[in-house]
């Protein structure tokens, strides 16, 4: 198999690798630089669990090919949350008991930062419907929306 040089910069560190045409975003960050943040789940772009941001857009790491992030800046749940970018929602989950298996969470973080960054003061049914890109078979989503509005009311607040 055939491989390319890709460069790019994964949570504000240059990246160079030789990587397989084939080798899907989400596994070349598992596997080749071992940030294990970003899980895979059905591999076809439905439950969320490998949500990734590239150049500031939240994508499907297990849809994209390592190769198309070539010259992107990619973060991952891990800098994403190095940052303490999420501390408050990581909190807010913990204290409403949102989180069960822990398999959706880092998607489901990341996509709620997205959604309370565009607005704080989102209501029940805005956090529903913004959180439906992302699958979570443990905990049927109240308590993860419940964590997200108490996240957004202290945001408002500062």
């Amino acid at each position: 198999m055939p491989v390319l040089r890709i460069a790019l910069t994964v949570n504000g560190v240059p990246v160079t690798r030789a990587v397989e045409p084939r080798t899907s975003l989400a596994d070349f960050l598992r596997y080749d630089l071992e940030l294990t943040g970003t899980h895979v789940g059905c591999e076809h772009g439905v439950c969320g669990a490998c949500t990734v941001r590239v150049d500031g857009v939240l994508v499907r790491g297990c849809l994209m090919l390592a190769v198309q992030a070539d010259g992107a800046g990619v973060e991952t749940i891990e800098g994403v949350a190095g940052r303490g970018e999420l501390a408050d929602l990581q909190q807010a989950f913990a204290e409403e008991n949102a989180l069960q298996c822990g398999f959706c969470t880092p998607g489901m973080l990341l996509v709620a930062q997205e959604l309370l960054a565009a607005s704080p003061g989102a209501s029940e049914r805005e956090i529903r419907e913004g959180l439906a890109s992302q699958y979570c078979r443990c905990t049927g989503y109240h308590a993860i929306v419940q964590a997200v509005k108490k996240a957004g009311r202290g945001r408002r607040r500062t």
